[in-house]
């Protein structure tokens, strides 16, 4: 019986609250985002598994995944070898080759994008991170010249130089998760919503019991599962999920950073037809605040970054709009703060606190002393990119290549 949230509540799949322990699944995923959906489907397609996603919101996606720039990174920024850098190319490869709009619903554009450089330090910074794309990471890019750049994009400022990047994207995020949830329905994997993880036990002999609060209905209900394996895909809550299990001297933190976007008060304004990105500022902490499209081409700018306390406060903060304006406009100079107002804001979780410069990979692994219990923590940008790959890398955690 495939569930998949559809007006059964999590007591129809647990049989009864009362009953006695018996391990009904190979894996609990704990968290319905695109990374958890991509991870279940994977898992999904071993005919030996049984897969059981569990989702504390009322559908899924509702948070990280459906506020973010929707961007495919091409995989410039991260050192090489490092998850990231691995994860986001090979994810990005999958999403182009493997993903026929036609075929699978997954709606994408390969509109390309630009990293424009306008003092001698930012063309510093575009040439070395040209050679290194070429000579490390062995992605397609490209350098423009001040000139060239203006008889592609007339209306987009480069005073110096442009890095131009092809192999980036945009994607319609729900269409994809709408995919990967179609696989897990096909793969009799079953996906329950208002299913809140409130409890992790580790059985030696018998995998994991996982206390979970049903939202169910009018009604809430504790129900006590039993599963062979727990991926913990918990986005924004994963470390409160993961430190419900690991000892007090291991437990992990994660920081949240809320990105605000804008979007043009008005019409009017010169159309762009690819992501405009400055160079990344020198705090490390994000990418800027850039230039970017929908799928019907539709401008949006963002995002900026603060971090945060609350994880459910998606207000946009229209006081940094000043600030926006003075990074949008370095390349874009047709406006004014008055043209810019409130679009949406996303949260991202982090591994890197407010004064932390240092880079933070993805954290993907198999717990030591926690046999099956696989943990992510940190997945931020480029998450939805690597959303794929991610799934492919946690099946090979437990299936082997």
């Amino acid at each position: 019986m495939n569930l998949l949230g559809r007006g059964v509540g999590l007591a129809t799949v647990c049989k009864s609250a009362t009953r006695s322990l018996s391990t009904e699944y190979s894996h609990a995923v704990i968290g319905a985002g695109v990374v958890g959906l991509a991870i279940a489907a994977e898992l999904s397609k071993v005919e030996s598994n049984n897969i059981l996603l569990l989702e504390k919101n009322d559908s899924f996606g509702l948070e990280t995944s459906s506020h973010n720039s929707e961007v495919i990174h091409a995989g410039l920024y991260y050192p090489q070898n490092s998850l990231k850098s691995r994860l986001c190319i090979e994810g990005k490869n999958i999403i182009y080759q493997e993903l026929d709009p036609l075929k699978t619903g997954v709606n994408w554009i390969k509109c390309g994008k630009w990293i424009v450089a306008q003092t001698d330090y930012e063309d510093s910074f575009v040439e070395k991170l040209y050679h290194s794309c070429k000579e490390k990471l062995g992605i397609d890019v490209e350098i423009l010249t001040s000139a060239e750049a203006k008889r592609k994009e007339r209306f987009v400022r480069v005073e110096r130089s442009a890095l131009s990047s092809p192999s980036t994207g945009i994607i319609d995020s729900h269409s994809l998760m709408e995919y990967l949830l179609s696989i897990i329905e096909t793969n009799d994997g079953e996906v329950v919503y208002g299913a809140e993880v409130v409890g992790l036990r580790h059985n030696p002999r018998n995998g994991y019991s996982v206390m979970v609060r049903d939202h169910f209905g009018d009604s809430e209900e504790l129900m006590d599962m039993a599963v062979d394996n727990v991926v913990n895909a918990a986005g924004l809550y994963a470390d409160k999920v993961c430190n419900m299990l690991l000892p007090q001297e291991r437990r992990m933190k994660q920081y949240y950073a809320k990105g605000n976007y804008f979007k043009l008060s008005s019409g009017g304004f010169p159309g762009v037809h690819r992501l405009i990105y400055p160079v990344p500022p020198k705090n490390g902490k994000s990418l800027g605040t850039h230039l970017t499209i929908d799928m019907n081409y539709e401008i949006k700018f963002g995002p900026d970054l603060e971090y945060v306390e609350s994880l459910t406060d998606y207000s946009v903060n229209e006081a940094n709009i000043p600030l926006a304006y003075e990074a949008i406009s370095t390349y874009y100079p047709y406006l004014e703060p008055e043209d810019l107002e409130a679009a949406y804001s996303g949260i991202r979780p982090k591994l890197a606190g407010p004064k932390d410069k240092s880079f933070k990979d993805f954290y993907i692994k198999e717990e030591d002393g926690f046999p099956g219990f696989v943990n992510l923590l940190g997945i931020e940008s480029p998450g939805l990119t690597s959303s794929l790959a991610i799934g492919k890398y946690v099946r090979n955690i437990y299936h082997g290549k």
